[in-house]
């Protein structure tokens, strides 16, 4: 059973930053691309980035390219998400799953999902 832990979320005002972790267990790690994903209130869950198995290659949602990066630790099974220039759109719960590519989208891998992070931004 795949475990996955998320933190690092809280309230912000609109301009500032949080760093979100997750941390992955139960599953290989090393060998899975990684992903973040969001849901709003009353919005379906949404893709927001995406992280190859090696760290060589990133994609993000448009909503959030130049604002959010993505990274990983194999050593600590972690995945990373800085989130810079908040804005109140933004206020979600943030997931981590392992993630693969469709033809049009990447997709999570596992069908468990964590508690998630809470983030708010103030405007």
């Amino acid at each position: 059973q795949v475990q996955l832990v998320e933190s690092g979320g809280g309230l912000v005002q609109a301009g500032g930053s949080l760093r979100l972790s997750c941390t992955v267990s139960g599953r290989p790690f090393r060998s899975r691309a990684m992903g973040w994903f969001r849901q709003a209130p009353g919005k379906e869950r949404e893709f927001v980035a995406a992280i190859t198995w090696d760290g060589g290659s990133t994609d993000y949602a448009d909503a959030v390219k130049g604002r959010f990066t993505i990274s990983r630790d194999n050593a600590r099974n972690t995945v990373y998400l800085q989130a810079n220039s908040l804005k109140p759109e933004d206020t979600a719960v943030y997931y981590c799953n392992g993630v693969y590519r469709t033809a049009t989208a990447w997709a999570p891998e596992y069908d468990y999902w964590g508690q998630g992070t809470q983030v708010t931004v103030s405007s």
